[in-house]
């Protein structure tokens, strides 16, 4: 009778541990990822890598200008994580209250002249910004690319003559891989992303900028758990083989 109770009571231990281990429910739903739009390639392959790791997950890529990701996210739009292509976008949102976390850099990105394959208009450097002749294209003001192109140009004390204000990185880049502009100031990536449908013309050093890439899951996520999870993916070994295969070199 001793051994038969004995014999239960280490039954019920060991259904009683495996209903402890089956509660711990894995990673499942959407997870919200605002992301500036020069991570647009890069965040695909995150977000493949994630789904593979994480099954019960399915992450919708909001990409856009970090500057509109930004005021959507003030507006209470709902979302994850922000993944920002500068700094001062992030800290509004941290200001607002609206970050779980402290931000974390994750990635950083040079700036670089893009001109259509060919440059049949022999664009050479920034000077050639200052051209009325040039049919010329920056990102919008506010917008990081923008932002940084601008200061790249004061750095080389060029005033440029600009044709086009577009609203992302990746919105200028297809004007000038369509041809539509002779030139305009993108992020290195954004040249490689291209595969040779346009061409990059380095910035010299004195005069570039560093971007640098923050990341943080935000208080009000609709799905908390698997925002902490993805920021770690990122910042793991794995993310970051991933988004230095895009040509970001970690921080």
């Amino acid at each position: 009778m001793v051994v038969a109770i004995a014999v239960v009571l280490l039954l019920a231990c060991g259904e009683a541990g495996q209903e402890t281990t089956d509660s711990e429910s894995p990673l499942a739903g959407e997870l919200l990822v605002s992301a500036a739009a020069s991570l647009t390639d890069a965040f695909a392959a995150v977000e493949s890598a994630f789904e593979a790791a994480n099954p019960g997950v399915d992450v919708v890529l909001n990409l856009g200008s970090s500057s509109s990701l930004r005021e959507q996210i003030l507006e209470g739009a709902p979302a994850d994580v922000f993944a920002s292509a500068n700094t001062s976008n992030m800290d509004q949102v941290v200001e607002a209250g609206e970050a779980a976390d402290d931000p974390q850099v994750f990635v950083t990105n040079l700036l670089q002249i893009a001109v259509p394959a060919g440059n049949q208009s022999g664009v050479t450097g920034l000077v050639d910004f200052a051209e009325e002749d040039l049919l010329i294209g920056l990102c919008a003001e506010d917008v990081p690319c923008g932002d940084f192109g601008r200061e790249a140009l004061e750095n080389a004390d060029v005033v440029p003559a600009i044709d086009t204000n577009e609203p992302d990185v990746r919105a200028l880049l297809t004007k000038i891989e369509a041809g539509e502009l002779d030139a305009g100031i993108v992020y290195v990536t954004d040249v490689l992303s291209t595969a040779g449908g346009v061409e990059g013309i380095d910035i010299p050093e004195e005069d570039n900028v560093i971007a640098n890439y923050p990341i943080a899951a935000l208080l009000n996520a609709p799905n908390p758990d698997a925002a902490a999870v993805f920021v770690k993916f990122v910042l793991s070994d794995e993310g970051q083989a991933i988004l230095n295969d895009f040509g970001f070199p970690s921080p």
